[in-house]
């Protein structure tokens, strides 16, 4: 292959590459307004600037699309605590970063998180999902075990918890707040689980 046709044949798969872009993010206004299982390739083509034939042609079923836009939305999102942990000179200020980052995201991002859930409880039923949602759930422990780690190290504690221990409370914390639509006491729940989490 010379070097103008391997410039092309790399073109050609960026553009592939941004238009399935475009069209997951198309997507995920339509699936977080209606849900996974009230929503079909038609409706999102319908919701979007694109045909259902494009999608089709980009994305082979809704469950491709669907984990494809997560995918997207969750590469941002589980590094959404790294800036707080890195500029945390104390426990406290861990503490309310933590916190006030909890209740951020929840506000900006709640149709998002509501879609998140939804294909974790899909997968339950759906094995098409499960190797997706199980690396995403490993990705956001991960996640929270930075946190706690270095509230740890900060106030000069072990945790007390395993990370999975930790991920499961802080994950059940925020999705009842989610439920509830309770973000302003999302902070302060946050920094006490937080503080329970370390000897």
């Amino acid at each position: 292959m010379t070097e103008t046709s391997e410039r092309i044949a790399r073109r050609s798969v960026d553009k592939f590459a941004q238009r399935r872009a475009e069209l997951a993010e198309s997507a995920l206004q339509a699936l977080s307004e209606l849900g996974y299982a009230r929503t079909s390739l038609r409706e999102i083509a319908q919701k979007s600037n694109f045909s259902h034939g494009v999608l089709h042609y980009y994305f082979t079923d809704k469950v491709e699309l669907l984990t494809y836009a997560v995918r997207k939305f969750e590469e941002v999102c589980v590094t959404r605590y790294d800036e707080v942990v890195a500029v945390a000179r104390s426990a406290d200020e861990l503490e309310r970063g933590f916190g006030d980052a909890m209740a951020g995201t929840l506000r900006a991002d709640a149709v998002m998180h509501r879609l998140w859930y939804d294909l974790r409880n899909q997968s339950l039923f759906e094995a098409a999902f499960r190797a997706d949602v199980l690396e995403i759930d490993t990705q956001r422990q991960a996640m929270i075990w930075r946190v706690v780690e270095r509230y740890a190290e900060l106030a000069d504690a072990p945790p007390v918890v395993t990370p999975q221990v930790a991920y499961a409370a802080f994950d059940g914390l925020f999705q009842q707040a989610l439920l509830h639509h309770l973000a302003d006491g999302l902070a302060e729940d946050a920094g006490s689980l937080l503080r329970r989490l370390v000897s």
